[in-house]
């Protein structure tokens, strides 16, 4: 078994807990800003002693509200300040955060509440009471962000003491449990991850002072969070915001990142692939209806020869006046679309894929890629500043050490590996074997430099008739990447060929309507015009160059819904649930192959 380790950085005390920062700057830096919260149209500083005198204030009412320590209080809200202050006070009040997404339906929220035994529940919205309430109608407490319900708690805590919290959170330390987020579930009823202070506090100082020290190591940095924080992913970031002293600003609506950007102007963003393909599709489809595609097209392609170049050794003087050209006509206006100040993003959740990684480091802004699971406590590896290798996930974090075994699985070992699945002992010992690994289901290779290049998902190989294994994965994030394209799903498992189902763009699909004249058309209608099919089969010839012929796609149907979070066909980090997928659209499958 091929394996690739990096020494650890950090070496995290096991007194520490995920809330000594908040507190601990309270004191030492109690002026400087930490978070600006959104006030209609205007970003207000919170401090560091406001943070934490709020934070305290909530802990100290769950506390009077009978939260023991070890106790799981959960949290149903989009990403806001107070989904921070929230987290942050569980675990002060000695509790276990037990997120729950926003759009959640009644049935996984009961699941949820019931499998994790939480008697306690902090909501946003009155639907989200709603559901709650319908799902589990015999909680102990629940509480409505926006029904004043913080401050409702801060006065039920008015008469708990400073010592007694400060015992609260002194008794917590790294071994204790500080988490309970549920996978989402793409294979069946999600799983409780187990994941204590020492997991989270261990990943968000070695990451934040190891690959990632130079992206926090500029002035007056902020990060805009927009990402659901009941994920794994965006709630590390979190994490390693407060511990680096980052300002954080939060967007609950995706709609609404567009303005924010430009108005917050964040050094740093997190996102997942999609994110980068919809902020390219969305200036590729603008410039093509003002009559600049070939200019755009053009700068697009100087943009990913410029960052091959300087990948290796750097651009010659020609290549360098055409993208000093392209920085002042289309660079500079796609950065300034992000506030004007970014200049450095992570990915993760999927494959970015070279040709996005590359044409955003020609733009001026590096995106890099890192890679991992809930069960990692979000990130295993990533790539480094100054050593992108586009194209792969980087390499270990402080403390990880990958192994590759012989069927290819991604196996992995670290201070960051969770504790195990709560109430599911069978599934625990099914995912780390006796050596300690951690059984990951991605398959993947190592370079000779340690760098992690993902190449499928153990469960997803499709096989078809002919006995030919395929990794859907790689054929789905190039046709994704095309402007018109929402979600793709490659079928094939025991059929003669491979196959695939195709949704197109709402936002996008009203952009190409008007500039194709087709306004009055309905999703149904477009699914069968030529031109639109033509941009798909235009999609998938692309992604087919990349495979041998034994795994190209030979037919596809475009679908005239949007598979999405509302309609049950994928998670909230886009992921596809292939199995119901699979279920809902077998006719359609069946029709590829009659």
């Amino acid at each position: 078994m091929r394996e690739y380790s990096v020494p650890v950085l950090v070496d995290v005390p096991l007194s520490a807990n995920c809330t000594d920062t908040v507190f601990q700057r309270g004191v030492d830096e109690p002026d400087a800003v930490v978070i600006r919260r959104k006030e209609g149209d205007t970003w207000v500083p919170v401090t560091a002693r406001e943070f934490r005198d709020t934070v305290a204030g909530v802990a100290k009412g769950l506390i009077a509200a009978g939260v023991e320590p070890g106790d799981r209080v959960a949290l149903m809200s989009r990403t806001r300040y107070e989904w921070t202050v929230v987290d942050y006070a569980i675990w002060a009040a000695g509790g276990v955060g037990v997120p729950i997404y926003e759009t959640s339906s009644a049935e996984q929220v009961k699941w949820i509440i019931s499998d994790s035994e939480a008697k306690r529940v902090v909501v946003e919205l009155e639907s989200h009471e709603q559901t709650v309430k319908e799902a589990v109608p015999d909680l102990a407490a629940l509480w409505r962000i926006e029904n004043d319900g913080l401050e409702e708690l801060i006065r039920l805590g008015a008469d708990v003491s400073n010592d007694t919290l400060a015992e609260r959170r002194a008794a917590r330390g790294g071994h204790d449990l500080a988490t309970i987020i549920y996978t989402s579930g793409t294979t069946g009823r999600p799983k409780g991850c187990m994941l204590s202070h020492d997991n989270l506090l261990f990943t968000a100082r070695n990451v934040a002072h190891g690959p990632l020290e130079l992206l926090f190591d500029v002035q007056d940095r902020a990060a805009l969070l927009f990402l659901p924080l009941a994920h794994s992913f965006a709630r590390i970031i979190q994490i390693v915001l407060i511990e680096t002293s980052t300002v954080i600003g939060h967007t609950a609506n995706m709609k609404n990142v567009a303005p924010d950007l430009q108005t917050f102007k964040p050094t740093f963003l997190l996102g997942v692939p999609r994110v980068f393909e919809k902020v390219y599709n969305a200036a590729e489809l603008k410039a093509t209806t003002e009559g600049k595609g070939k200019i755009f097209h053009t700068a697009v392609k100087v943009g990913i020869e410029w960052s091959k170049a300087e990948s290796s050794g750097g651009a010659s003087l020609g290549l360098r006046l055409k993208h000093g050209l392209f920085d002042k006509l289309v660079y500079g206006r796609l950065r300034a679309a992000t506030g004007g100040a970014l200049s450095a993003a992570v990915s993760g959740g999927s494959a970015l894929g070279e040709r996005l990684g590359h044409f955003f480091r020609g733009v001026g802004i590096e995106v890099f890629e890192g890679w991992g699971l809930t069960e990692t406590s979000a990130p295993s590896t990533v790539n480094i500043p100054g050593a992108n290798k586009v194209g792969t996930v980087g390499k270990p974090f402080p403390g990880v050490t990958i192994g590759i075994a012989d069927d290819g699985e991604i196996l992995v070992k670290g201070r960051h590996v969770f504790g195990g699945y709560w109430n599911n002992e069978r599934a625990t010992k099914e995912a780390i074997d006796p050596q300690g690994w951690f059984h990951t289901g991605d398959v993947g290779e190592l370079d000779k430099d340690g760098y992690l290049r993902i190449t499928g998902r153990k469960k997803e190989i499709l096989v078809t008739a002919a006995g030919k294994n395929v990794a859907p994965g790689p054929l789905e994030d190039s046709i994704r990447a095309h402007r018109l394209v929402s979600q793709v799903m490659v079928v094939g498992d025991d059929r003669p060929f491979v196959a695939a189902l195709v949704t197109l763009d709402p936002e996008a699909m009203e952009q190409w309507k008007e500039a194709n004249g087709r306004t009055g058309a309905s999703m149904a209608e477009l699914c069968s015009d030529p031109a639109v099919v033509a941009e798909v089969q235009q999609a998938v010839d692309t992604a087919n160059l990349s495979v041998s012929r034994a795994e190209q796609i030979k037919k596809f149907a475009i679908l005239d819904i949007e598979l999405s979070e509302d309609s049950g066909h994928v998670t909230p980090k886009q992921s596809i649930k292939r199995h119901v997928v699979a279920r809902d659209f077998a006719k359609q499958i069946d029709d590829l192959y009659a």
